[in-house]
C-alpha cells in the first residue's frame, strides 16, 4: 500500500511541476506577443517605416536569387517525380506541359513575397525555369499563364502548386495530394 501511495504522490508531484512548467510559458509567451494577450502592438514611425522599406527593396536581389533556387530544386523534384510515375513532361503535350507551368507558377506565389507576386516579373521566371525542366518554350508556357483562369485544369494546377510550395516551405516535401503528377493527373484526361 505504501508504494501505491508513493506512486500516487510522485505523479501528482510531477503533474505540479508540469503545471508550473506551463504557467511559466504562458507568461513568457504574452510578454513577447503583445497582440496574443490583446495589447496592439506599437505603431512603427513613419521613419521606421521608411527604413523597414529601404531594407526590403535593398534585399530583393537575394530574395529572388533564393527564389530562383528553390523554384528549380521544386521544379526538378516534381519533374523527377513525374517522370518516375510514368509521365515524362519532355515528351508530354503542350497542353499538360502548360499545367506543369500553372503548377510551378502557383508554388512560385506560394514561395514569393506578396508584391512579387502575380508580375510579368514572376510569370517570366516560371516559363523561363519551365521550359528549362521541360523543353516547354517561353512564349507557350507565357501563354498558359496567361489563360489561366480560363481553364478550370489550369487553375486546379495553380492551386495545387500553390498548397504543394506552402507545406514544402516549411518541411521540405510535397505531400502526394499536391504534386504535380497528381494534379495533372487528377484534373486533366491523359
Amino acid at each position: 500500500m505504501n508504494t501505491v501511495n508513493g506512486m500516487i504522490l510522485l505523479t501528482q508531484a510531477g503533474l505540479l511541476a508540469l503545471l508550473f512548467l506551463l504557467a511559466f510559458r504562458v507568461s513568457a509567451l504574452v510578454r513577447t506577443e503583445p497582440m496574443a494577450a490583446g495589447h496592439p502592438a506599437p505603431t512603427p514611425s513613419f521613419r521606421e517605416r521608411a527604413h523597414e522599406v529601404v531594407r526590403s527593396s535593398d534585399a530583393s536581389a537575394p530574395d529572388r536569387t533564393g527564389l530562383i533556387t528553390q523554384l528549380h530544386i521544386l521544379a526538378g523534384l516534381q519533374e523527377r517525380d513525374c517522370r518516375v510515375r510514368g509521365l515524362d513532361l519532355a515528351t508530354a503535350p503542350e497542353a499538360v506541359r502548360g499545367y506543369a507551368a500553372a503548377w510551378l507558377y502557383g508554388a512560385a506565389c506560394a514561395l514569393c513575397d506578396r508584391q512579387t507576386r502575380h508580375t510579368d516579373r514572376l510569370a517570366a521566371t516560371v516559363a523561363h525555369i519551365i521550359s528549362r525542366k521541360t523543353g516547354h518554350r517561353q512564349t507557350e508556357a507565357l501563354q498558359a499563364l496567361a489563360t489561366l483562369t480560363s481553364s478550370t485544369v489550369l487553375l486546379a494546377c495553380y492551386r495545387s502548386g500553390l498548397e504543394g510550395a506552402e507545406f514544402w516551405r516549411y518541411s521540405h516535401y510535397v505531400p502526394p495530394t499536391s504534386s504535380l503528377y497528381e494534379a495533372i493527373t487528377s484534373n486533366a484526361f491523359i
